[in-house]
């Protein structure tokens, strides 16, 4: 390795640094003073290289003269190393990781996925048939550097390009490098160059290229997922979102594929609908589904029953388990219920200018005992969070909505009309398992905090008390 240069930018509170594609684009920059290297890697800090012949197999692809003058990056799946057996957050997600991107390599390309992935230079400066210039020469994709690093007018330049106010009134972040307008700058960024005209190609070796650590805590698992919520959805109500900017540039199925992505917040709604509505009916004795007896309840069961089926098929054939089919199942609608939630809703206060978000870096810091719970596949609370009082009222109201319905059968109700409901109150139950022995019986630090369980008693406790008024 013979330059292995460490950058520390300049920040300013008077200058926006734009998160981690400000920084991506000072790395970008000052690589492009000192060598000006065709190929750059970008890899997160908590990823590891797991296989040397990694940059041939990417090579092999950019360097292809067939390929090479559409093609932006190539992109490795993201594997992660330490998950445990049930991987009880999701970490592997590999539906998006892994599923969707083979998908999305059939059409144009993958997606940019933030980290394993090999780029040409010349794919941050304009399309393919038009160069955006940089506002100097050193830095344009073709310039040749004829000096060493160590000389001091190379230094001198790579400080002032890496300088907080650089970018003032420049193409940086707009038409050049890494895009800015989204805390997600890995899905906008690979999704505005596909839309100028660039390829991607996914290389997917049965050796993983890299691995990287994942949170082995619920709430640092959740606030990584709502930074991603709001970061989609400022690409999904941008001038360039997929549904609209997206179909006319690249065309509808990788338009719609897109925006599949940039609009995942938004099942917030039937998911948090489906956790309430239904079991507080229930508890008001309001049925609000078909009975079992009569052919609408075919629909129902077919669409649960298609639904389910698809995403289990998709995940096994993928090389998944079955157990980690039900974490992923269950992990989703957790995301609904809590992280989408919250992340919807800073999202449409800042786009009201009502308030304003930061970027929260999730921690990967190893805690013994965590790690220990985390490697037993217990669910890790241990803090308050306002992500745990939505999960922990919907497991409250639909445990006492399920066992309501029990009763209605001992009291000789006909199990026909009760039985969507009781279903969907009973499912909900065993996926929030979890959070009932977090409540009740756990006496380890990861347990749920007292004022999470008060304050989701109480909120559950309105909750029911408003549903009176409405269902009379």
């Amino acid at each position: 390795m013979p330059n292995l240069i460490y950058v520390s930018r300049e920040k300013n509170k008077a200058s926006p640094h734009h998160f981690k594609a400000g920084a991506l684009n000072a790395l970008l920059r000052v690589s492009g003073c000192m060598t000006n290297a065709p190929i750059i890697l970008t890899l997160d800090c908590d990823s590891c290289s797991n296989d040397p012949e990694t940059p041939l197999r990417a090579m092999c692809y950019l360097s292809d003269p067939e390929t090479r003058p559409q093609l932006a990056y190539v992109q490795f799946p993201q594997i992660f190393r330490g998950i445990n057996k049930s991987d009880i957050y999701n970490a592997e997600f590999k539906r998006l990781y892994q599923i969707n991107v083979m998908g999305f390599d059939g059409l144009s390309g993958p997606n940019y996925l933030g980290t394993g992935c090999f780029f040409q230079r010349r794919a941050f400066y304009g399309s393919p048939s038009s160069l955006a210039s940089p506002e100097i020469p050193e830095l344009a994709p073709d310039y040749i550097v004829d000096k060493p690093i160590q000389s001091q007018s190379v230094l001198a330049k790579a400080h002032q390009v890496a300088t907080c106010n650089y970018e003032s009134r420049s193409n940086w972040g707009s038409k050049i490098g890494f895009r800015y307008g989204s805390l997600s700058e890995d899905y906008h960024t690979g999704f505005r160059m596909q839309c100028e005209g660039w390829k991607s190609i996914f290389c997917d070796p049965d050796r993983p290229a890299f691995l990287g650590d994942v949170p082995i805590t619920l709430n640092d698992a959740l606030n990584q997922q709502k930074r991603w919520s709001i970061g989609l959805l400022e690409v999904g109500f941008s001038k360039y979102s997929p549904a609209t900017f997206g179909v006319k540039a690249i065309g509808l199925l990788m338009g719609l594929a897109y925006a599949q992505s940039a609009f995942w917040a938004i099942w917030s709604i039937p998911i948090t609908t489906y956790a309430f509505l239904p079991q507080l009916a229930l508890l008001n004795k309001v049925y609000i589904f078909p009975k079992v007896s009569e052919p609408w309840f075919f629909l129902y069961a077919f669409l649960f029953l298609g639904a389910y089926g698809q995403d289990f098929l998709d995940f096994i054939l993928a090389g998944g388990s079955i157990q980690r089919w039900w974490s992923d199942q269950r992990f989703w609608i957790i995301r609904g219920i809590s992280s989408y939630v919250f992340g919807s809703v800073e999202f449409f206060l800042k786009f009201l200018g009502i308030s304003a978000f930061g970027f929260n870096v999730t921690s990967k810091v190893v805690d013994h005992e965590q790690s220990k719970r985390y490697g037993q596949g217990i669910f890790e609370f241990g803090v308050h969070s306002p992500m745990f009082v939505t999960l922990t009222a919907a497991a409250i109201i639909n445990l006492i909505s399920f066992s309501q319905g029990l009763v209605e059968v001992f009291r000789g109700n006909n199990l026909e009309g009760l039985f969507v409901q009781m279903f969907i109150s009973g499912f909900a139950v065993v996926n929030s398992w979890p959070i009932y022995e977090a409540i009740a019986w756990r006496k380890d630090k990861g347990k749920m905090p007292i004022k999470t369980s008060i304050i989701a008693t109480l909120l559950a406790g309105t909750l029911y008390t408003v549903s009176c008024f409405v269902f009379l």
